[in-house]
């Protein structure tokens, strides 16, 4: 049985559709790429697995259980996390504060403070220091460690590098590698194909809120992955 199973899954904004017959399994421990351009309903996705944005049509079943209705907080409680786009952290708050929020989700597990810590050691000096007044690269490790101290079984990562300079971005992902080597299963949106294909087991493309193409990450081509990507291939799924 999957961890995750989506059944033709439809978001909306409004009159206007950001994704429609989405399905989906992601297995225990799955790394999964989400690939496509500005505007494919990748980010709407992750937001309506996460609880934050409504589903219109279609079941989510985490573990079997329809979640499809549950609130955030409940699927945080169940294990799903997500890393929204723009980190969204409380600006005021101190850094250790920022992700002591997160033990209310109540899951215990191997992540806690001082496990963060030692996975994203750049946010050790800074503990104290209000989240506002980080950098994009430290702002993003404290939005990551927040997620992990829920434990989560399945992590949701949108635009990690989003807006970050090259030098903070290779941070972000050395942190991240522990993270990839862990049985947590991860869909990461990430428009750096290389970086996304590096780590993932599973590359999936969604072009104009549809699921395009699907296959594993060492039989796509970055020629075929940017076929589905720009809507120059015929639809395939693998």
């Amino acid at each position: 049985m999957s961890l995750l199973s989506i059944q033709g899954l439809e978001g909306r904004h409004g009159l206007l559709r950001a994704f429609q017959d989405i399905t989906l399994d992601i297995a225990e421990g799955e790394k999964i790429a989400l690939i496509g351009a500005n505007g494919a309903g990748k980010t709407t996705l992750l937001r309506t697995l996460a609880g934050v944005h409504p589903v219109s049509r279609g079941t989510i079943r985490l573990d079997g259980d329809d979640i499809t209705t549950l609130p955030g907080h409940r699927r945080a409680a169940l294990g799903l996390a997500l890393v929204p786009e723009g980190r969204r952290l409380f600006a005021t708050m101190t850094v250790a504060e920022n992700l002591r929020v997160a033990e209310s989700a109540g899951r215990g597990g191997y992540w806690n403070l001082d496990t963060v810590v030692q996975a994203l050691p750049q946010l050790k000096p800074k503990l104290a220091a209000p989240a506002g007044t980080l950098s994009g690269g430290q702002q993003q490790a404290v939005a990551i460690g927040r997620a992990l101290m829920t434990n989560p079984r399945l992590l949701l990562l949108d635009e990690v590098s989003l807006g970050l300079s090259p030098v903070a971005v290779q941070g972000v992902y050395e942190s991240l590698a522990r993270l990839f080597e862990t049985q947590t299963a991860i869909v990461l949106v990430e428009q750096d194909l290389k970086r996304a294909t590096d780590v993932a087991d599973r590359i999936v493309c969604m072009l104009e809120g549809r699921i395009v193409a699907s296959g594993r990450a060492g039989e796509m081509s970055r020629d075929e992955i940017l076929g589905h990507y720009f809507g120059h291939r015929e639809p395939a799924h693998g």
